[in-house]
């Protein structure tokens, strides 16, 4: 939800009340983003819906808009502890493409960590690293602050397969 409420709203609500929160936009139907199952586990869950709904990034000085288009953002990860490094990230982050590709996206845009050559905490790799997306076969587009870049990738609808009726 943090990325989905002003910083006013997110400390009015604390814990409890942004758990509330997102059960209700869950509740409601929405689709928050995808979570990524081992062995019927879950092991990891990614956030990705329209940037308009995340209006954090759309006021954000780092990660805001960079033009009009409309794209697709890539917001927050959450891979288990133990499944870290395993490629559940990849996997989701291919997910969430797929995902907002079907839904009718045409740019899906990712805010990751870069660290510049170290590795990125657990805390602050929480929206991904720059690895992960450039190897998903996002591009940067855009660099406001030295470890934020705003990466892209293009995307098409994918085509569901022709069939033809028996004869």
């Amino acid at each position: 939800m943090w990325w989905r409420l002003s910083a006013k709203e997110w400390e009015a609500k604390a814990y409890d009340g942004n758990r509330r929160a997102m059960r209700k936009f869950v509740d409601s139907g929405e689709k928050p983003g995808l979570l990524a199952y081992r062995d019927g586990t879950p092991v990891g869950w990614v956030s990705v819906a329209p940037r308009e709904q995340f209006p954090r990034i759309e006021r954000s000085r780092v990660l805001g808009p960079i033009d009009d288009e409309k794209v697709w953002s890539v917001v927050c990860f959450f891979i288990h502890r133990k499944e870290r490094g395993s490629g559940v990230g990849a996997a989701l982050l291919k997910a969430a493409v797929d995902a907002a590709a079907e839904r009718g996206a045409r740019i899906v845009e990712g805010y990751p960590v870069d660290p510049r050559g170290g590795q990125a905490s657990n805390g602050s790799a929480f929206t991904g690293v720059e690895a992960m997306f450039r190897e998903a076969g996002f591009t940067e587009v855009e660099r406001r602050s030295a470890g934020r870049p705003i990466m892209r990738k293009k995307v098409s609808r994918p085509r569901r397969a022709r069939t033809r009726p028996a004869r």
